[in-house]
């Protein structure tokens, strides 16, 4: 029994309700809802106070009595169960013909009366047999229990939303590709805790990508919006091409609980932002506005703080010039908070009224180099006191979520990425003896993000073998390979060959495979080079009656697919953040394998790449690189894709960030200019040409204690 607090508005009986549903059904299926959902009539929402759906009771919903005024509980029973009635009916699942299956039951839970009134089916209980007043109640279509929980999650009408597939073949990619999207027809219970529970103060919630945070935050701004609709709410991301899912998704959710539009108080809104109206705003815009701070496009902010730093050092300025910050809203909701500097953190932070209601959502492992973001502490800093402004210690309950099963990567698609990112089973590099390029330092986030130890152990300079466990990459993600192989690694001779394989493979997919053209993306890993790269292969289907489009260049920044206009969909790594298709194609993927200066951000682009999948991945490329990569992959799949490798110790992993950094432009140059002097040295000395006599002492004693000689 899964018991997810909402918004309770009547704090004494609520807690005595959940104290009777830990001691009573705590073996029980089924989820206690309370203070959701919302749902409403013609004239008004209404907040029912507690809900269970039990698979052994079916549907119950009850209505709390605070103190010991109890009129008109049956008239309000009545209503609730006609609200209910309603809402089931839409659903045909939940029906046969006309008739309802899934009859929702109504209690009336007074814990201070000790009356038991039974009148006319209204039933008004107490603690001495509200108990027995649930047990007493069966449930003949327990098998419902799965649709009656998508239906009151909305999960249902989203996928209602959506255009249906008219697939002919049951062994068809799009028949395997809607049999994957109906199994992922619930939140789990860790999702449905991150969208209902709201605490005073900052939330945190944490997950691989693919766990559903941008549709648990979705959600939750809907269901904060629908509780308090004079709230002023902000939803803000990185990726521009989130705005229209967002938009999309919180409009189907708000009218879902309310039968109304949103309104102007709820904003879906870019981080950074500019003049030009509300499509073109944001809270960092908004912020220098209200603040009268010194605003910079990124232009300016580039030129001043650098290409990486242009934001951060931009936001960090606006808030040094701001003596008192005014409050611009009562909650903001941020997700893909580690692709943002803490200072934007803090900058949203401040922007909030007294309560700080801030929700920040981020992938735990976007980065593959270790937790993405600081702990909270160092993000917001201290009060005038020294004490921390915000902490995450247990006290305070879902303020800090880890939602550690990933329902869009398969085990296959999820351990193949990471092993690549982290270069597991690449060739080892001579001076460091391993092929890793990168490792956490805190052991312990391969297990929270979901793997188990199978033999060794999890330590420095231990061996250990690493594999997802079945809850968290659930088994049924895999059922994809039935139909196909989920990953393939190929290589060809030339750009020419690829392209031509890859517009072959799409237009396979559109005309035998039962695929959409919103079931497809192709990434290419540079994102300078996308346009010309994704060039060859949009000519082949263009000459097919095929149409493309490039992410955020033939489209504005807030589109990615375009399902109107049967348009296959290419983009650059950067752009593919926040989106997922069926089928992956991952091109040009030998840029992956190795780069001078740039190892682990190029390792991390692949990373991204494969994990946009929720079924098939398809990596090419070509040359000596792409080679070694499918051999790399190749090890992998022998190894049934655990993670077998020697945990670096401190010394390597420090060794690991200095030889495999991400270095500048500037830095490169040094580096190979260092290079070039070292060998032209090198070369003179063993010709004679130079002597080491010839050299200042000093010089050649500073190398020697560089080098470790003597």
């Amino acid at each position: 029994m899964e018991i997810i607090r909402g918004s309770a508005r009547k704090p004494v009986s609520t807690d005595r309700l959940v104290e009777i549903f830990e001691n009573n059904f705590a073996s029980s299926e089924g989820v206690l809802y309370v203070g959701y959902p919302v749902l409403s009539s013609s004239d008004e929402s209404v907040s029912i106070d507690a809900l269970l759906i039990s698979r052994d009771h079916g549907v119950v919903a009850i209505n709390l009595v605070e103190g010991k005024d109890a009129e008109a509980f049956g008239e309000l029973q009545d209503d609730i169960a006609s609200l209910l009635d309603a809402k089931f009916k839409q659903h045909k699942v939940l029906r046969k013909g006309r008739r309802l299956l899934a009859i929702p039951e109504t209690l009336t839970y007074a814990p201070l009366l000790d009356t038991d009134e039974d009148e006319d089916a209204h039933r008004l209980v107490n603690d001495t047999n509200i108990v027995d007043a649930i047990k007493s109640i069966e449930w003949a279509d327990s098998h419902l229990y799965e649709s009656v929980l998508s239906v009151i999650q909305s999960i249902s009408t989203i996928r209602r939303n959506r255009r249906r597939r008219t697939n002919v073949r049951a062994d068809s990619h799009g028949a395997a590709l809607q049999a994957l999207e109906d199994s992922i027809a619930n939140l789990d219970a860790r999702q449905s805790k991150a969208v209902i529970e709201t605490v005073e103060g900052v939330q945190r919630i944490r997950g691989l990508a693919g766990s559903g945070k941008t549709i648990v935050l979705a959600l939750k701004a809907a269901y904060l919006h629908s509780q308090n609709p004079d709230w002023k709410i902000a939803v803000t991301f990185n990726t521009r091409s989130l705005k229209e899912q967002f938009l999309r998704l919180i409009e189907t959710f708000v009218v879902e609980q309310t039968g109304e539009q949103p309104n102007d108080n709820i904003e879906v809104i870019n981080a950074w932002g500019a003049p030009g109206g509300a499509s073109r705003t944001g809270i960092y815009y908004q912020f220098c506005v209200e603040n009268g701070a010194t605003y910079q496009d990124f232009q300016q902010a580039k030129n001043r703080y650098g290409y990486n730093k242009a934001f951060a050092g931009a936001t960090s300025s606006a808030m040094s010039e701001v003596k008192t910050i005014a409050p611009m809203y009562d909650a903001i909701l941020v997700d893909e908070a580690q692709d943002f500097d803490p200072s934007f953190l803090q900058l949203c932070y401040h922007s909030l009224t007294a309560e700080k209601r801030l929700v920040y959502a981020y992938d735990e492992l976007q980065s593959l180099t270790d937790a993405s973001l600081p702990a909270p502490e160092e993000i917001f800093g201290v009060d005038t006191q020294g004490k921390p402004l915000v902490t995450f210690d247990g006290s305070v309950a879902s303020q800090d979520i880890i939602l550690d099963k990933c329902y869009r990567n398969s085990r296959p698609v999820l351990a193949s990425a990471h092993a690549l990112g982290f270069g597991i089973y690449r060739e080892p590099d001579k001076k460091l003896g391993t092929g890793l390029t990168q490792m956490f330092d805190r052991a312990e986030l391969w297990t929270d993000v979901g793997y188990e130890v199978l033999a060794g152990q999890l330590e420095d300079d231990h061996s250990v073998t690493l594999s997802r466990t079945k809850s968290a990459s659930p088994e049924f993600l895999e059922n994809p390979g039935k139909v196909d192989e989920l990953i393939l690694f190929k290589h060809f001779d030339g750009e020419g060959e690829q392209a031509q394989w890859v517009a072959d493979q799409i237009i396979k997919n559109l005309t035998e495979d039962e695929l959409r053209p919103e079931d497809i993306i192709v990434i290419n890993p540079d994102p300078i080079s996308t346009a010309k790269q994704v060039g060859r292969i949009r000519k082949i289907l263009f000459d097919k009656g095929i149409p493309s489009h490039l992410a955020g260049v033939d489209t504005s920044g807030d589109v990615f697919f375009k399902p109107d206009e049967g348009s296959v969909a290419f983009t650059g790594i950067f752009r593919a953040k926040g989106n997922e298709a069926g089928m992956v194609y991952v091109i040009n993927a030998q840029d992956c394998y190795s780069s001078f200066g740039e190892i682990g951000k190029v390792r991390n682009r692949l990373f991204t790449a494969m994990t946009r999948s929720k079924a098939w991945v398809r990596v090419v490329g070509h040359g000596a690189n792409m080679e070694a990569l499918t051999r790399e992959y190749a090890a992998i799949a022998k190894n049934d894709y655990r993670l077998e490798f020697v945990y670096p110790n401190e010394k390597l992993r420090a060794r690991l960030r200095v030889v495999n950094r991400d270095m500048s432009a500037e830095e490169k140059q040094k580096v190979k200019s260092a290079k070039q002097t070292v060998s032209t040295l090198v070369q003179q000395l063993a010709a004679g040409d130079v002597q080491l006599d010839d050299l200042p002492e000093g010089d050649l004693q500073a190398l020697r204690e560089l080098l470790g000689t003597q």
